[in-house]
């Protein structure tokens, strides 16, 4: 099913697909709010970065989901206060269950990323995680990004899908449906329906709807620049740990959650880490950033360019 045609229709789909699977996300994606998920977020923001993570006084995170990115960098002491947005409800509630549970205190707020309310030059970092794919107008976005960051304040956007790596990775996936039959009458575990994924049944059908854009790291790069800000950098990450982590999150997909042996579990964990510090420590500092499923981009407001 193709992706909506106007931006009103994607802002739609998107809040009604992301308020459906608000109370199952956190469990769909392996989404972890302990010391494995902090190291995860930490290191991309230090990759974005380009060395030891600064102590920033107020944050803005836009798309924040259910708090993956704000929250462990509130706890790692990198944030000293945070305001998230969305413009899915069921997601920001899904965030302030999440904040309290650690005990942690956010600001949300539902808006547009095209039309932020906050005054110009109110924060000192913008970050987001995997949301950039879903804005229909981001030339309009980003100038809102840079008009409310201050001078000389960061921008990091982390979790965008590459164009190229997109593709690449639609090979395991297509190979993983393939073989999930035969993966599960080897695990011993049953079918599960589509519908019960989510906590609604037709948010399956919305999820093919979402998603709006892939990108070319120069696409990324000019975005930021088109909005005055500098320094901007685009780098890659992922590769064999995101044709490793997507083959097994299709396999698992399938299969009744109960039912899939704590060994194959202990598997695709390890499995995905040890392919990650490959990726990270060989492959990114010497692939060309396209390659990679997933994109980083950061940059900076100049000091003369508060509006």
């Amino acid at each position: 099913m193709p992706a909506p045609a106007t931006a009103d229709a994607i802002r739609d789909v998107n809040v009604r697909y992301h308020d459906e699977a608000a109370a199952n996300y956190d469990s769909k994606w392996g989404i972890d709010f302990g010391e494995v998920g902090r190291r995860q977020v930490t290191m991309k923001l230090r990759k974005a970065l380009g060395g030891d993570l600064p102590r920033f006084r107020r944050s803005l995170e836009i798309g924040a989901g259910t708090g993956y990115f704000t929250l462990h960098l509130m706890l790692a002491g990198v944030l000293e206060s945070a305001v998230c947005t969305d413009i899915s409800p069921g997601m920001l509630t899904a965030l302030s269950a999440n904040a309290d549970r650690l005990g942690l205190e956010v600001e949300t707020v539902r808006t547009e990323a095209e039309r932020l309310p906050f005054a110009d030059a109110s924060f000192d970092l913008v970050l987001g995680h995997a949301v950039l794919h879903h804005l229909p107008d981001l030339p309009a976005s980003f100038a809102e990004f840079a008009r409310v960051l201050e001078p000389r304040g960061a921008l990091v956007f982390a979790g965008e899908p590459s164009r190229v790596g997109d593709r690449l990775a639609a090979v395991p996936k297509r190979a993983a449906t393939l073989a999930a039959p035969i993966w599960r009458r080897a695990m011993g575990a049953g079918m599960r329906p589509k519908e019960r994924m989510y906590a609604h049944p037709h948010a399956h059908e919305l999820e093919r709807q979402v998603d709006v854009h892939a990108f070319a790291p120069d696409e990324l790069a000019a975005l930021a620049r088109g909005a005055g800000l500098d320094q901007v950098r685009v780098r890659g990450e992922e590769l064999t740990a995101n044709w490793f982590g997507w083959t097994n999150r299709v396999l698992e997909a399938t299969a009744e959650p109960d039912e899939i042996p704590w060994l194959w579990r202990q598997y695709a964990y390890r499995g995905y880490l040890a392919l990650q510090a490959l990726d990270r420590r060989v492959l990114e500092p010497r692939l060309p950033a396209a390659v990679f499923y997933n994109l980083l981009l950061a940059a900076s407001k100049p000091p003369r360019a508060a509006r």
